[in-house]
């Protein structure tokens, strides 16, 4: 007989916290619907996939919403068996597709979504994406007493609660590749690359690829309010016995993007041939890699585990290689902070 009709006990973490838990809270659950939405990330469909048969192992049956929210307003909703996700693990995208939906902004548009669940005999749900969509589900979960919980697939990493999110080391990888080839043309010409990653309202992306690429300097959001990184770079990072630099740049509005600082430079310091490469959509292609396949992978089972356990309005997060439960609040508060370590390692190793 599958757990969900067992009156056992389950021991989760979190915050550091251990709670005992019994599954006769969810005895009622018995379709969990399964969505992505706000931006694409690679790992969403291995979270799919460990989500649908996770459920399917657990004695659920499972609906996937197609694009997102917008499936939920306009009755989108298809059923899943467990071969729907076969060969899908090493895809980058989402088989589910995703789109922005401002009806669901809407109090008419969620309630159009939460009739559509019903309808369809949906019970609880699974949100994989971003802080605008663990936002969106925190609201949906208090208006209707849906049990949701989320999975952080987003490549900027800039959710609070988890060490990493679904998609992350992927567009690390991708980044590293683009700086990779473009460091050839930046040694051949002589010149000053400024290479814009993705990374919204955090440097995460940007600190990280910096470090990996070997690149000189990394100008993150966080660091703006204390210091002017473009000046610092060119008066002490910007060595004169180095012929060529590459500065990986946040496209955060507060770090001016690769392009102002490029022509902040061709106006302050003209002695030097600033170039800018913007690496845009590319970060968030590609097929998975293996950090994020087993990332996902956890982390969808987590969330069955999750619903068994009772819980709601949790997103699932990894901390010191642990899964834990990270309530939908404090994960999208973006307050995660910078390891300033990382910011000096990039200063130490770019003399």
């Amino acid at each position: 007989m599958p757990p969900l009709f067992f009156a056992e006990t389950r021991k989760i973490t979190i915050f550091g916290r251990f709670c005992f838990l019994t599954n006769e809270s969810m005895a009622g659950i018995k379709c969990i619907g399964v969505l992505t939405s706000g931006g694409d990330a690679p790992g969403m469909n291995a979270a799919i996939r460990a989500v649908t048969r996770s459920a399917i192992y657990n004695g659920f049956a499972v609906k996937g919403i197609m694009r997102g929210y917008k499936g939920l307003v306009f009755n989108e909703i298809v059923e899943f068996k467990s071969q729907s996700v076969s060969n899908i693990i090493q895809l980058g995208g989402t088989i589910l597709k995703t789109a922005r939906c401002k009806e669901f902004t809407t109090p008419e548009g969620r309630k159009a979504a939460y009739d559509n669940m019903t309808a369809a005999g949906i019970d609880a749900l699974v949100v994989i994406g971003g802080d605008g969509s663990l936002t969106g589900a925190r609201l949906f979960a208090q208006e209707y007493n849906v049990p949701i919980v989320g999975l952080p697939g987003t490549i900027d990493n800039d959710l609070g609660g988890t060490d990493s999110t679904i998609g992350y080391d992927t567009a690390l990888n991708t980044i590293m590749e683009a700086v990779d080839k473009l460091r050839d043309t930046a040694s051949s010409h002589e010149r000053l690359f400024f290479v814009e990653v993705m990374g919204h309202t955090a440097g995460y992306l940007a600190l990280n690829s910096a470090i990996a690429t070997g690149s000189e300097a990394a100008i993150i959001p966080e660091m703006e309010t204390e210091v002017d990184q473009l000046a610092e770079l060119i008066n002490h990072g910007f060595r004169k016995s180095k012929n060529s630099a590459i500065v990986i740049v946040a496209e955060n509005p507060k770090t001016g993007g690769a392009t102002a600082l490029a022509e902040r430079v061709k106006k302050e310091f003209p002695q030097y041939d600033a170039r800018v490469t913007i690496l845009g959509h590319i970060q968030r292609g590609g097929s998975p890699t293996a950090v994020d396949r087993i990332l996902a992978s956890r982390m969808g089972e987590a969330a069955i585990e999750a619903i068994l356990d009772g819980q709601r309005n949790v997103m699932i997060g990894i901390e010191n290689g642990k899964i834990v439960y990270v309530p939908f609040v404090k994960a999208i508060q973006h307050n995660k902070g910078i390891d300033r370590n990382a910011l000096e390692l990039v200063k130490i190793l770019s003399i």
